[in-house]
């Protein structure tokens, strides 16, 4: 297959209609390349045959740390910790979930380039979250190269606080700090999302779009584009769970960032240091094939010399590959 665009993901393509039929895929890949492309999420089984068990370990595992009485149904599920970042690091059935061979094969094929997974986060309960891209919190040089996978760890309740999502959503411009006319970089936030809130809320109006809720059974998995605005719904009966766990996955030769600290039009990145939960690597920051200049051996600089050099070493990268 030859793509003039490699560039963007494939399922995101604008030449993704005129490029499916030579993809490869089989009937579930292309049903799920279609959902991507056209709503920008896609719900398929996942496939472990071990989940069940991995479920039940991880629940178990993990329980104590949120300080709640799983036992008890009477008892208020959301009073406690909302989430567990990284537990990859220390849980086997964790890590063996975020770095499962099909799913990123899978997500390899639908992307055109090598997926990996690098965070997980694990819920016992809905996050209640608004409406957000998460393309403000990871982003990539070129721009949508990360997806999410959503595993729902037990069949969810409309009462539960279940994931919602705006179909279509996105197909719409990816929201910066210079759309908003902030400064990114080096600044202070409490929530990275809450000055993006503002402009979603606006798109949505002016696009008319209507949430779906994902009532999704135990076993299913979504995965979502990087831009697609999504979120959990209210939890309107505290008692009960909403266990699932979230990874966040790359894809190869590109920058990895964080785009609510960053100013792109100056060079002025918050670069992050990305190690996969698949092989323990680190990912270098690289862009077509060539890594960042490296910064071993360079005095440590103060805060400000580390901004100007940031802005240098990117500034170098570009003259390399021009």
């Amino acid at each position: 297959m030859h793509n003039p665009l490699p560039g963007v993901p494939l399922i995101e393509s604008p030449l993704f209609p005129a490029l499916a039929s030579s993809c490869g895929f089989d009937a579930e890949e292309a049903r799920i390349a279609h959902d991507l492309h056209h709503k920008g999420f896609a719900v398929f089984d996942f496939p472990d045959a071990d989940l069940d068990a991995r479920i039940s370990a991880i629940q178990s595992r993990l329980g104590p740390r949120f300080g709640v009485d799983f036992a008890d149904p009477a008892s208020n599920k959301s009073g406690g910790e909302t989430r567990v970042q990284d537990a990859w690091q220390q849980d086997a059935d964790v890590r063996a979930i975020a770095a499962n061979p099909q799913v990123i094969a899978l997500l390899g094929k639908l992307y055109g380039r090598p997926a990996f997974p690098f965070q997980t986060l694990n819920f016992p309960v809905g996050t209640q979250q608004h409406a957000h891209s998460d393309s403000v919190h990871f982003s990539s040089l070129p721009e949508r190269f990360m997806c999410g996978v959503w595993l729902a760890m037990e069949d969810i309740s409309a009462d539960a606080g279940p994931l919602f999502y705006y179909p279509g959503s996105h197909r719409w411009p990816v929201v910066t700090n210079a759309m908003i006319g902030r400064r990114g970089f080096g600044s202070d936030l409490g929530s990275a999302q809450d000055p993006f809130e503002p402009a979603w809320s606006a798109m949505c109006q002016a696009h008319g779009a209507e949430q779906e809720v994902f009532l999704a059974r135990k076993g299913q998995a979504l995965i979502w584009c990087a831009n697609l605005l999504h979120g959990g719904s209210v939890q309107h009966d505290p008692r009960l769970t909403r266990w699932s766990q979230v990874t966040h996955y790359y894809f190869d030769d590109c920058i990895y960032y964080t785009p609510a600290f960053s100013d792109e039009a100056t060079g002025q990145l918050q670069l992050r240091t990305i190690r996969a939960i698949s092989d323990g690597k680190l990912r270098p920051n690289q862009y077509l094939g060539r890594a960042l200049p490296p910064q071993a051996g360079l005095p440590k600089p103060t805060a400000g010399r580390k901004r100007r050099r940031l802005s240098s070493l990117v500034k170098q990268l570009f003259r390399r590959t021009v």
